[in-house]
């Protein structure tokens, strides 16, 4: 009985969360981005205080790096150190 009415709340959870979904990944990915031009802004020419802490997340990122500079519209890499294409 305990099983079927949390799967019921899961399941009417879902139905209300369904519209929604690709505003919230949109969201997510603007957010994503923003956060990734805070991190490349020093290399693109941009200046950033917090740069030397930043560096700590470049080996966390770098996986991501491919796809944001794809979706902001760059054909290529537009940092010298980081060649990914």
């Amino acid at each position: 009985m305990l099983k079927s009415l949390k799967r019921i709340f899961e399941l009417y959870d879902e139905i209300l969360s369904l519209p929604h979904k690709q505003e919230v990944a949109r969201e997510l990915r603007d957010e994503d981005d923003l956060f990734l031009l805070l991190i490349y802004s020093d290399m693109l020419g941009i200046p950033n205080p917090a740069f030397y802490y930043t560096l700590e997340l470049y080996p966390y990122i770098i996986e991501k790096f491919h796809d944001w500079h794809l979706r902001m519209g760059m054909e290529k890499s537009p940092l010298e150190g980081i060649r990914c294409c």
